[in-house]
């Protein structure tokens, strides 16, 4: 029979954004003897109480290395909501089914509008542009792949339409997505006759 640990404590971590990031944490988990289940995005599920020198220790090697542990519970609820966002749009195959806001609410089990308005509060942006700032990102990465045209990114991220898609990409960046693509395929070759 299969025996699953049980989670004593989450850590919550900031600016962990990547697998490096992950496996950074993941060593300094070692260095300070913490037992851990697993290691996400910006969480850390861990199996024993850690002392207070062992978080401060923790909180000094992850301050180092650019990430920052979080204490107070707004800041880890902004990191979990960032986290989330990030998951949806960066690391997911496909993006969900249902409405962002249904998507991300039931994820973090807090009403939409309660997670929006201290979204809003703490980051001086609207939950809604944070997500759009990170499509755009996604976009762009696909541009640059050059392996979906703007009809597949469209659809791939769920816009209504490729217009839609590119008036809010000329919105976010100041360049149609056309341009964007043009400007790589400058650079490429102006790097070829170097």
């Amino acid at each position: 029979m299969l025996v699953i640990p049980e989670v004593k404590h989450k850590l919550y971590i900031k600016f962990m954004v990547s697998l490096r990031c992950k496996l950074m944490v993941k060593e300094e988990l070692k260095k300070l003897g913490i037992k851990y289940v697993a290691v996400d995005l910006g969480v850390v599920e861990i199996l024993e109480d850690i002392t207070p020198e062992q978080r401060m220790q923790l909180k000094a090697n992850l301050h180092r290395t650019g990430l920052e542990l979080l204490d107070d519970k707004r800041s880890i609820l902004i990191e979990r909501i960032k986290n989330v966002v990030v998951e949806m749009i960066h690391y997911s195959e496909e993006l969900p089914k249902v409405n962002y806001s249904d998507y991300i609410s039931e994820k973090l089990g807090y009403d939409y509008t309660y997670l929006s308005n201290i979204f809003s509060e703490v980051k001086g942006i609207t939950l809604q542009q944070y997500i759009i700032i990170h499509r755009i990102e996604k976009v762009k990465e696909l541009l640059l792949y050059d392996e979906l045209n703007l009809t597949e990114i469209s659809y791939r991220l769920q816009y209504s339409s490729v217009a839609h898609l590119s008036t809010q990409f000329k919105k976010i960046t100041g360049l149609t997505p056309s341009f964007f693509k043009q400007l790589k395929q400058k650079r490429k070759v102006n790097l070829e006759n170097l």
